[in-house]
């Protein structure tokens, strides 16, 4: 019986912490080798955040390469490019009048009314498309969404969240 309750408790710990709530995808070139790149220069051509954001992202990314064993550099192994973006959300969200009150008690004769809500915000992502310096060829790309945009403080606690489990991916694992 402790085995069956210890193996309960593992599972639904392990449910608990591998749930994320960010969407957290990457992809990688087979051809590279990740153990020869040592350097790397940030490119924000696209990055289309204001200065707060852009310092989060940027600070964040910074340093989860260095903790990965790569150094900022003006002769690089790789660009790291980092763009943003965000979509409007719509959620509708509608209730059944299951047990409505009516005439004979709680579950009797009656008229029950569906209710509909609707509730639209932004939700961001971050791109982080690595390309070797020199073949110029893209050989790594992290992407995470599900930044609360419209919502300050959420999204000051989530950009290094978010930041953090992209680059969870890098360098890849190579199966």
């Amino acid at each position: 019986m402790k085995k069956y309750i210890f193996i309960l408790l593992a599972s639904a710990t392990l449910g608990l912490t591998s749930c994320s709530p960010f969407n957290v995808r990457s992809d990688y070139a087979d051809t590279a080798n990740f153990t020869t790149y040592k350097t790397y220069k940030l490119r924000i051509d696209d990055l289309k955040l204001n200065d707060i954001d852009k310092d989060r992202v940027l600070n964040e990314l910074s340093k989860q390469l260095q903790s990965k064993g790569l150094q900022s550099g003006e002769n690089p192994d790789l660009i790291i490019n980092v763009k943003a973006n965000h979509k409007k959300i719509t959620d509708i969200t509608t209730t059944s009048p299951y047990g409505a009150w009516g005439w004979g008690g709680p579950f009797g004769w009656g008229i029950g009314m569906n209710r509909t809500w609707t509730s639209n915000y932004n939700e961001g992502a971050i791109i982080v498309d690595m390309v070797d310096a020199r073949s110029n060829k893209l050989v790594w790309q992290g992407i995470g969404s599900g930044i609360s945009v419209d919502r300050p403080k959420a999204k000051q606690k989530q950009i290094p969240e978010i930041m953090a489990e992209i680059m969870k991916n890098y360098p890849p694992q190579r199966k």
